[in-house]
């Protein structure tokens, strides 16, 4: 334990490199010069989480504050099955969380597998901060994570328990696209993406003077095999920001997202000169021509902002949702065209 601890004290001048934005740069203090959207983020209980990135971001927080903010929201809600605290186990009945942070500048952490502690994103952060590597794993992240002080906290909750047990009866593994909308929703109102189906949350944020950082955190696919990662904690996949291009996030199913590192293609498309959403419309088309029959019945959605706050949005099956906040704080939440019908 001794020796952790020392390696973990000698890295700690590690944490600003790769991670400027995580210094206090006042993001919203010229929002009134930044026309367009500040922050975006999936699925309409992204607004709340919108909210609290932007009420950090106005107090003076970075913009890495800001989407670690953010997506803590949706982290800790106990009604959210697919993100953070009373997320769905594994098929053993664990629930393990993956989630990633990045700015536009190189600086990446991510954790995947960690198991007992709330707020995977900050743990991320912590990785991205406190250690020269970018990615922690399992047991590892775990432990990294008693080392910087979080708090150990069952995340199985006695709803999610229960569906696990239920679950057991049949074993049925299949993924269902925009999540638990057969599970969770059933017999209560509601729209995928909404207050009663949640799925991966991945933010992006960005600043007046073009300056972007990112968040994707999520407890990952129902009932998933013990050790399965998905997008979210992949750079590339769930993820990327490149500074001067602007970023994307991606949700859905991960595993084809990742056979096509997703949003590392929509920013490469927008490097390229495609806008936001072009640049979605060829990521998700792309998927499609890859995999044929394969995806049927299959979700996979992009979700992109430039640094000058135009926005992006496309999915493969209708129902994914989004929420949109402007530089006077306004949220709202939209509808992503889809290349399928219902």
């Amino acid at each position: 334990m001794e020796g952790r601890r020392s390696f973990l004290g000698g890295v700690t001048s590690l944490a600003g490199i790769g991670a400027g934005l995580a210094m206090p740069v006042r993001a919203l203090a010229n929002a009134a010069a930044a026309p367009g959207a500040i922050i975006v983020s999936t699925w309409d209980f992204g607004a709340p989480a919108n909210d609290a990135a932007f009420a950090k971001g106005r107090s003076g927080g970075s913009l890495i504050d800001m989407v670690e903010a953010g997506v803590m929201v949706p982290e800790a809600d106990p009604n959210n099955h697919s993100v953070g605290y009373s997320g769905y186990p594994d098929r053993d009945g664990h629930v393990t969380l993956d989630a990633v942070i990045m700015d536009d500048a190189g600086g990446v952490g991510a954790v995947a597998a960690l198991e007992d502690t709330v707020h995977a994103i900050s743990v991320a952060r912590a990785v991205m901060e406190h250690t020269p590597h970018t990615f922690l794993v399992g047991e590892g992240a775990t432990r990294f994570a008693r080392d910087r002080g979080f708090p150990r906290v069952n995340l199985l909750t006695p709803e999610a328990e229960k569906a696990w047990r239920d679950w057991l009866k049949t074993q049925n593994y299949k993924p269902v696209a925009n999540s638990e909308t057969g599970t969770y929703g059933a017999g209560r109102p509601g729209t995928p993406g909404g207050a009663l189906d949640h799925d991966t949350i991945g933010m992006l944020a960005r600043d007046a003077s073009g300056r972007m950082a990112g968040a994707c955190t999520t407890s990952g696919m129902a009932f998933k095999m013990r050790g399965r990662v998905g997008d979210s904690p992949q750079v590339g996949s769930g993820l990327y920001v490149e500074r001067g291009v602007g970023g994307a996030t991606s949700t859905g199913l991960g595993e084809e997202v990742t056979r096509t590192c997703g949003t590392a293609r929509v920013v490469a498309s927008m490097r390229h000169g495609m806008s936001p959403q072009a640049a979605c419309e060829e990521a998700a088309k792309h998927i499609a021509s890859l995999r044929g029959d394969a995806i049927k019945g299959v979700q996979v959605g992009f979700l992109a902002m430039d640094t000058r706050g135009r926005i992006g949005a496309f999915c493969l099956l209708p129902g994914f949702t989004y929420a949109v906040t402007d530089a006077a704080g306004r949220t709202r939440v939209e509808k992503a065209p889809s290349l399928f019908k219902a």
